[in-house]
């Protein structure tokens, strides 16, 4: 098939886009962290970017999107190991137009992301080198099978959740409540934070986490509408559907939050912005934009209260991943259930508010519940086996001192070489402060 020079420019367009997420992550998550903390944090996502980056591109590819002979409704094969032979392929195997070399850089930018998702909820606390082994093993026993159930098909044989007709158009399933439910498997092998829930945590620097949210809103349409793999009507709703739910869940948490707490607060409308973003990725090429603004009222008010359960059940998800991406996750990949409508895509199917009976409905819990009961499963096992063998813990003391120093050496604000002075070129040192301030 011929190139189809627009769709390959806007899908190198979106990759670029899905990639910007994960440093946009990488402030959302850093400014909701403790000072002394921050850049470790940074630094999980960006090295969720070298690890997985690189595993994509050796095994990753083929064990996604790769034909596994016998084992090919759970798990591809290795024939495009190293991509190799695919550096002239003209284009994939999908009627798009791209090329394939487009798809593969497309989709290993959503196996960055997710791993890197997962992070924010062992803030403080967990070893950098552990979390460095962490990364590949889930991606390859985890990422890789769901990812390859849900979109995997060669018109003759797919993964058994694609064959089964849940419908996932950009993540809900194999990116959000994947890596929701695995941070909250990662939390119960890891344990509570010291102090926690007793000493406040409050988020470091709140700009940080506003241009975080930004930037992953901003690349979200590409991480959605691009997932349409070419520039046409599918792309066009599926962006502005993401638009929208955005818009009515962000607006939905500080309604929440005001009627609840008396204040609505930027941490809190970052995160609406944030919850809609993941519940909408299901569904965001399935529904109409009213329908997207429904899904996006539920998801914001749902999430805003489901944040609340780790105080009421015990367990300490650093930044609210389970509570954002697992229950945001499940939010939208239900809501397709309801709220879907071939009349807006015909690779789609009615949910019950079009005529389409239950029968949708049950496809999308099947899918929510195998990936919620395997990723935790398979999760906590890796988490395990890491902490007996080269823990997966800092220490105490460290924790107490800061990842960022006792883990890189390194701090994210260095107070203590400020000078001030008079005239040009003066230099002074700046007197000691009178009591060491806690980060």
């Amino acid at each position: 098939m011929k190139i189809d020079s627009g769709s390959t420019a806007w899908m190198l367009t979106s990759t670029a886009l899905v990639l910007l997420m994960t440093p946009g992550l990488a402030f959302f998550y850093g400014g909701m962290s403790r000072a002394k903390s921050v850049l470790n944090m940074m630094m999980m996502s960006f090295v969720s970017i070298a690890v997985v980056g690189m595993a994509w591109v050796v095994y990753g590819y083929s064990l996604t999107f790769g034909d596994g002979g016998a084992l090919s409704s759970f798990i591809g094969g290795f024939g495009d190991w190293g991509l190799v032979g695919l550096e002239k392929a003209a284009t994939a195997d999908d009627g798009t137009g791209i090329p394939q070399l487009v798809f593969v850089a497309f989709q290993a930018t959503f196996a960055i992301i997710t791993v890197a998702l997962i992070s924010g909820a062992v803030a403080d606390r967990a070893k950098f080198g552990a979390w460095v082994l962490f990364t590949l093993v889930w991606a390859t026993l985890v990422y890789f099978p769901i990812a390859h159930w849900v979109w995997w098909s060669d018109g003759a044989k797919s993964g058994w959740l694609f064959d089964l007709g849940a419908l996932d158009f950009a993540g809900g399933t194999v990116v959000h409540i994947n890596a929701g439910v695995a941070a909250l498997a990662l939390v119960l092998v890891l344990g509570k934070r010291k102090g926690w829930p007793k000493e406040p945590m409050r988020p470091h620097n709140l700009p940080f986490v506003l241009l975080g949210a930004g930037l992953l809103w901003f690349g979200w349409f590409g991480f959605n509408a691009g997932s349409a793999l070419s520039a046409g009507a599918t792309a066009a709703v599926a962006f502005i559907n993401t638009l929208a739910a955005t818009c009515a869940a962000a607006f939905a948490w500080i309604i929440v939050e005001k009627l609840r707490d008396g204040a609505s607060t930027t941490l809190g409308i970052a995160s609406g912005v944030v919850a809609g973003l993941v519940a909408v990725t299901p569904a965001c090429a399935f529904i109409t934009p009213l329908g997207a603004i429904v899904l996006g009222l539920v998801a914001g008010a749902v999430c805003a209260f489901a944040v609340g359960l780790k105080y009421k059940l015990g367990y300490d998800d650093s930044l609210d991943v389970v509570g954002v991406h697992m229950v945001g996750g499940i939010v939208g990949a239900l809501l397709i259930g309801l709220l879907a409508t071939t009349a807006v895509n015909d690779a789609g199917a009615d949910g019950l508010f079009a005529g389409g009976g239950l029968a949708l409905l049950g496809k999308q819990a099947i899918a929510v519940l195998a990936t919620l009961a395997y990723s935790f499963t398979v999760t906590y096992v890796i988490a395990k086996v890491i902490d007996l063998t080269m823990g997966f813990r800092i220490s105490e003391e460290d924790e107490a001192a800061g990842i960022d120093s006792t883990a890189h050496a390194e701090t994210a604000y260095d107070f203590g070489t400020i000078r001030a002075g008079t005239g040009s070129g003066a230099t002074k040192a700046a007197p000691a402060p009178a009591k060491k301030v806690e980060a």
